[in-house]
């Protein structure tokens, strides 16, 4: 669970995992937060790994993946800090794990009611069309950040996780499936922030709808890697 100024809404995310899964073990990776993010999400139950400044979030997830592998999990799925993901589904996402080493929560896979309008929409579509063809699958939410990965995904993200816009969900996802590794989504519902203020407006969606393409030409020009395949120690 990537954070950065979450005290609002942390706390209550954490209670609620561990609420729907109590044999789960939650990881609140503080990004460097100004506010009591980290002593919070640890009351609530969770460990936390304090990184020392801002890193955003791909630099936050990596380093989530990397104590994943360093304590030998061999599932893990990411949850936002700020409520919009449902524990509830959380089950369903990693049991998509059975079918693909990369398992997506999709909003726009005929569950729930959350919808976006206008840029946003098109540069959602575009993407979720483009990447399936990469992937040979149908893939309605390519930006969803509420995914599971089996151990060769968690490989494949400590050597590869970027760091650039989008590169927590567009990049990484490109280049995890160009080397090798096979994705699924499940249908999963969205809920209001928790916590906080979401930030778009019609200039900023113009703008995601520009960056998100040069995010997708980024992660196409990339190197494809290698995947290892043996993991000891499941948790």
């Amino acid at each position: 669970m990537p954070a950065w100024n979450e005290s609002e809404s942390v706390g209550n995310t954490v209670t609620e995992v561990l609420g729907a899964v109590p044999n789960a073990d939650v990881l609140v990776v503080d990004d460097g937060s100004a506010d009591g993010t980290a002593d919070i999400a640890e009351a609530a139950g969770a460990t936390v790994l304090r990184l020392p400044f801002n890193l955003g979030v791909g630099g936050a997830m990596r380093a989530g993946f990397k104590y994943a592998k360093r304590h030998g999990y061999e599932r893990v799925i990411q949850v936002d800090a700020d409520g919009q993901h449902d524990p509830k589904d959380l089950i369903n996402v990693v049991d998509g794990l059975q079918h693909a080493d990369i398992s997506i929560g999709a909003r726009f896979a005929d569950k729930g009611s959350y919808e976006v309008r206008g840029p946003r929409k098109w540069a959602m579509s575009f993407l979720g069309w483009s990447i399936s063809k990469i992937a040979k699958t149908r893939l309605t939410d390519v930006t969803s950040g509420f995914r599971a990965g089996n151990a060769r995904a968690i490989d494949q993200y400590c050597e590869h996780y970027p760091a650039e816009y989008l590169g927590d969900t567009i990049d990484s996802l490109v280049v995890a499936v160009r080397s090798g590794l096979t994705v699924t989504q499940v249908p999963v519902e969205m809920r209001p922030r928790q916590g906080g203020q979401p930030s778009h407006n019609p200039a900023k969606a113009a703008i995601y709808l520009a960056r998100s393409g040069f995010a997708l030409l980024i992660a196409m020009s990339r190197k494809k890697t290698s995947v290892g395949t043996d993991r000891s120690a499941a948790k």
